[in-house]
């Protein structure tokens, strides 16, 4: 992700690549970033020290407890952040979004344009079909990923529930097995695949009597996640002090 996102940004116009950060011991701590990147000499050593200016935009895809530390750090300088990290737990997560409204944030566990359309897509669908129709949700990533299930898949389980006007705690079911016993009417599944080198593919199946709606994204390689993440920066350097979500930067809320 950091490769791509150096690569994108040195290609566009409006974006001047500042900074590029590893964690410290890293092999690439030292070398110039564009070089790393694969494409031509930036001029921006890579470092292991997070020091952002006021006027920046960080763009941050890393681990739960380095992007807690980040986002201190932002909101302490007053610097705009974008966070496409996963796997936080739900107290972790409030501490991102507690942070994050000191400054100008954006947060989202899926950086891509398509997952954020498809979120407005599942709460219509929901809200039309109404309760007579089941939501399971499955997604399917490589073999290395650490969190299951998705942080994708966790949001658009929110999302159907929020549609129903109930919230997804309590409710939700991670896998079954033996005898559950009949799906309770309340009941919404998010279930994890892991194999391969599959980069993402998310399902949300709405499940009624006699028939079936299945809401699909596909992520054919990560640059979809650098893309949004880099349009969302773009998007935040314009904005008020807050906390957004690619709904805000695609202008769907």
């Amino acid at each position: 992700m950091g490769r791509l996102l150096v690569q994108l940004t040195l290609a566009e116009p409006s974006a001047t690549l500042a900074a590029a950060v590893e964690a410290p011991g890293n092999a690439a701590v030292g070398r110039d970033a564009g070089e790393v990147a694969g494409v031509a000499h930036a001029g921006v050593p890579i470092t292991d020290a997070y020091a952002p200016a006021a006027n920046s935009v960080t763009l941050d895809f890393t681990a739960p407890a380095a992007a807690l530390r980040h986002l201190e750090i932002a909101a302490a300088a007053g610097a705009a952040i974008v966070v496409g990290t996963t796997g936080f737990t739900p107290d972790e997560r409030a501490r991102a979004e507690a942070l994050a409204a000191k400054t100008r944030a954006v947060i989202a566990p899926n950086m891509s344009v398509g997952v954020a359309v498809l979120e407005r897509l599942v709460a219509s669908a929901v809200t039309a079909l109404g309760p007579d129709f089941d939501v399971e949700i499955v997604e399917i990533h490589h073999r290395l990923k650490k969190d299951a299930p998705s942080g994708t898949a966790l949001r658009l389980g929110e999302v159907a529930a929020d549609a129903q006007g109930k919230p997804l705690q309590g409710r939700a079911t991670f896998g079954r097995e033996g005898h559950p016993g009949a799906r309770r009417a309340e009941e919404i599944a998010v279930l994890g695949v892991r194999g391969g080198d599959v980069v993402g593919d998310h399902t949300v199946f709405l499940l009624g009597s006699g028939e079936r709606l299945e809401l699909s994204h596909r992520a054919q390689s990560r640059e979809c996640l650098a893309r949004g993440g880099l349009r969302a920066a773009l998007w935040l350097a314009g904005q008020k002090p807050g906390v957004y979500n690619m709904q805000d930067v695609l202008g769907l809320r």
